[in-house]
């Protein structure tokens, strides 16, 4: 079983050439399991880099997790002058908050109704209900839908096949033993499963961070976040936090440290916590 679906779903995609480092730029974990006699934790991590008096905060994402997880994240955004965050098509939460229309409920959709299916059987919150998107210092910083479209057209590239591309960098020690996430599955047994898939999730971001093809999903999605990034500290802005899936931090850490910025901290959050 190569890294599924749920997988790129929970650390990668929105709730839609890299260069190695040098030895002395060692890329950061930015999801892990932390263990305790009774508990099993999964962690996401929260980094911050700094270059002279500008601040950037990397915040990684798992699409769902234990609604306390969402809650804290709110409660730390509040602190940055501009918090960017990841979702193709997110422009138009923008344009909903500067009008200051009612909220409307989404529009369904596959990817929508596998979050739903997903955070119902894992009894997780879904990070898209949880989120307060429509915060003042929230700045958009993903694809448009149209942009998306253009690009995974132009790289001849779909979800199905970067979760293929995802899955070649899969060690076997790090995939869920099928028959037992099966029978959790089947007997509705969601702490089972998730016991089972943590491991799986701790090494995903490692292994899509492992893709050195461009791609539109990790490489033109971050691309773009760095651009905004760049826009706002030209506009003044000091301290600055980047919210995306845990996958594409890997990238993103690169990217900041050939800027010139300096890591300062890790700190790890629980996305998810499990009896054993």
């Amino acid at each position: 079983m190569k890294i599924p679906l749920l997988i790129l779903t929970l650390i990668s995609l929105p709730a839609p050439a890299q260069t190695a480092p040098s030895s002395e730029k060692k890329t950061s974990d930015f999801v892990r399991v932390h263990y305790r006699e009774n508990q099993v934790f999964l962690q996401t991590a929260i980094v911050t880099f700094k270059k002279s008096d500008i601040q950037v905060t990397l915040f990684g994402a798992i699409h769902l997790a234990d609604k306390s997880y969402f809650n804290t994240l709110n409660t730390r955004f509040k602190a940055y002058d501009r918090l960017l965050f990841e979702m193709i098509g997110g422009d138009e939460i923008t344009k909903t908050r500067k009008i200051k229309v009612p909220k409307t409920p989404p529009a369904s959709s596959p990817l929508a109704e596998a979050y739903q299916l997903i955070s119902s059987f894992l009894k997780l919150a879904d990070q898209k209900e949880q989120i307060n998107y429509l915060a003042e210092n929230f700045i958009h910083a993903d694809l448009s839908l149209s942009e998306y479209q253009k690009l995974q057209a132009k790289r001849g590239e779909s979800l199905h096949s970067f979760a293929l591309t995802a899955s070649q960098n899969t060690e076997p020690r790090d995939e869920p033993s099928p028959l037992p996430l099966i029978t959790a599955l089947a007997n509705g047994d969601s702490n089972q499963a998730k016991l089972l898939l943590v491991e799986t999730l701790a090494h995903g971001d490692e292994a899509i961070a492992k893709i050195v093809t461009p791609t539109v999903i990790i490489t033109d999605r971050n691309a773009k976040a760095l651009q905004v990034l760049k826009s706002e500290i030209q506009n003044g802005h000091k301290k600055l936090g980047i919210f995306y899936g845990a996958a594409h931090l890997p990238n993103l850490e690169k990217e900041l440290l050939e800027q010139g910025y300096k890591k300062t901290k890790q700190e790890w959050l629980t996305a998810w916590s499990l009896e054993k």
